[in-house]
């Protein structure tokens, strides 16, 4: 468990088919990756109806861990590569983080004592055994 609180959670909220866009972005700015979720929703420019019934406009939820000296970094270049700071388009937030626990990378290259390393250097001692 790492509890320093020097990760936050990027949350960007995108157009079905814009969340590979945000992920490579949040890539080429140092983020590890990122997870994107399904949603639907309805804002302000999205009041469209289809035969008197309101269609909800599916979204994708870009969720991505980061270092939190990085996440302004990842910001900027989302913004730049989605447009997320026009009308319409979309929003992101960050969301500082309290704890984080598990074997992610980005968590192991953060945390020393990450069981994720351990198991690597396993599975090669496995492999050679195997070889013998």
């Amino acid at each position: 468990m790492n509890d320093e609180n020097n990760l936050v959670l990027i949350v960007s909220i995108v157009k079905k088919g814009w969340g590979d866009e945000v992920v490579n972005a949040s890539c080429k700015a140092g983020a590890k990756g990122g997870t994107i979720v399904f949603g639907r929703g309805r804002g302000v420019h999205e009041n469209k109806k289809l035969l008197g019934m309101f269609i909800e406009p599916e979204k994708e939820i870009v969720l991505t861990l980061a270092e939190s000296e990085k996440a302004s970094g990842i910001i900027d270049v989302i913004n730049e590569k989605v447009g997320l700071n026009k009308s319409g388009t979309g929003l992101g937030f960050v969301i500082p983080l309290k704890e984080v626990f598990g074997t992610a990378h980005i968590v192991c290259d953060v945390d020393n004592k990450c069981e994720l390393k351990i198991m690597e250097e396993k599975t090669e001692e496995t492999e050679e055994e195997l070889k013998e």
